[in-house]
């Protein structure tokens, strides 16, 4: 049974005052953690959409008026990548904190930045309005999200994959990862019913800054469901009991840099597809004037073919082994990457097979990408490890992937993007070979 005197050496007033008020009797289950897990991330990925297809609908209009269609979205790509480029940054920061101030107060910081920074582009003047300022704050805000979303990991993933019941393993990792299409298919939501009950005046005067504050709402809800879990003392013992905590992140890079890299690398495959068959697709097909309503009903489509097939890769992971999965699915997208990207230019019937396979090979590629080498970090090390792995594997696999894939089709045609897409195929099977061992440390 729990005990609800325990108190850890880095608590502070308000995180102990937190598991006073929570405190309750009764074992953690792997259901409960998983709640929270699906919450947060879900959040997340909302936030992360709402910005990629306002960076395709809105930006290149509002923002970079000056400029052709084609070159304005793609400094609202560069623009998107600066979050992934801040992010590291912040994920330094913020495990300083939480070494300092505790997990609770780290991601209350870390959530209240980045549901501050969503919502101040509600806000964002127009180029018309406002100018090169207009350019500036977009940038500060983008760097805002990113910076704060280094702060968001609070171990729940982790803590998740180690108390998942004997077996289920694979199951369990892939709950994460429910939320990037979760997470998709609210946003797309969201835009398709403005888009069809808003002239296009409207929309892109006032229209598209409501999923900006809905996205900061969704923020604090999750805020305070996440800190009802970890300010428990149940949890923070099973914390404790893990070694799940905060360990200094250059001594962390010291002894294990060499898991860091070739964890970024494992999941290349999973990453690059992620944004070419979201981000990359609409606005490929914006520009060549095709209705924006009618290709975000795709997207929902498939974010719940997302969902399923994520679904699909815990069982196959449980029954398979997830290293297996990971290389299988490599092996397909690589398969995919040498006639799909094609389809996007032969009317509807190819536009449907390419999101619906793509969303069904990112789904089992995406739905074991989380943690894929967590189990070979000391457990010193493993909380810090796994958060910076992440946020290399976005940076690498995932950051510019919008902006070289629309320069790469925009001068050498759609067949550039398979080219690309293969190398992230590539690098995953490459970094799968170098450390077979994950496969009996995650399996």
């Amino acid at each position: 049974m729990v005990s609800t005197t325990m108190e850890p050496a880095s608590s502070t007033p308000l995180e102990r005052d937190a598991r006073l008020i929570n405190a309750r009797e009764h074992r953690i289950k792997p259901g409960e953690i998983a709640v929270g897990v699906v919450i947060g991330r879900t959040s997340e990925f909302f936030d992360f959409f709402v910005y990629a297809i306002a960076s395709v609908l809105v930006f290149p209009s509002v923002i970079f008026p000056f400029v052709d269609a084609l070159t304005g979205t793609l400094y609202s790509f560069a623009m998107f990548a600066l979050a992934f480029i801040a992010r590291p940054i912040g994920a330094f920061l913020f495990l300083w904190i939480d070494r300092r101030h505790g997990r609770g107060v780290k991601l209350t910081i870390a959530l209240f930045l980045l549901g501050g920074s969503t919502m101040a582009m509600a806000f964002l003047p127009s180029y018309q309005s406002a100018g090169i300022l207009a350019v500036l704050l977009l940038g500060l805000f983008r760097i805002g999200q990113g910076f704060a979303t280094g702060g968001t990991w609070d171990g729940l993933p982790s803590l998740l994959a180690l108390n998942a019941p004997p077996g289920r393993r694979g199951w369990f990792a892939m709950i994460p990862q429910l939320g990037a299409p979760l997470g998709l298919l609210v946003a797309s939501a969201v835009f398709a019913f403005l888009l069809t009950t808003l002239s296009t005046a409207d929309f892109l005067d006032w229209g598209w800054r409501y999923p900006f504050f809905v996205a900061f709402a969704i923020n604090v809800v999750a805020l305070f469901a996440r800190l009802r879990l970890i300010s428990t003392p149940g949890f923070e013992q099973l914390y404790e009991s893990r070694e799940l905590q905060p360990s200094p992140v250059v001594e962390m890079f010291r002894e294990e840099g060499r898991t860091v890299v070739l964890g970024a690398f494992a999941p290349l495959a999973s990453f690059a597809l992620f944004h070419l068959v979201t981000v990359f697709p609409l606005s490929w097909v914006i520009l060549h004037d095709e209705p924006p309503a009618r290709f975000l009903v795709i997207e929902i489509v498939g974010a719940v073919v997302g969902v399923v097939a994520v679904m699909l890769s815990g069982l196959l992971a449980d029954r398979i082994g997830r290293r297996t999965v990971l290389g299988v699915s490599a092996a397909l997208i690589a398969a995919y990457s040498g006639f799909a990207p094609q389809l996007l230019g032969k009317g509807s019937a190819g536009e449907w097979t390419y999101m619906m396979l793509g969303f069904l090979q990112r789904g089992l590629a995406f739905g074991q990408s989380s943690g894929a080498v967590n189990g070979s970090f000391s457990t010193r090390h493993r909380y810090p490890g796994a958060g910076m792995t992440a946020t290399a594997a976005w940076l690498i696999g995932a950051g510019f992937a919008p902006l070289a894939a629309l320069l790469l089709a925009s001068n050498f045609g759609l067949i550039a993007v398979g080219a690309y897409l293969l190398s992230g195929a590539i690098c995953t099977l490459a970094a799968l070979g170098i450390n077979r061992e994950w496969g009996n440390k995650s399996a």
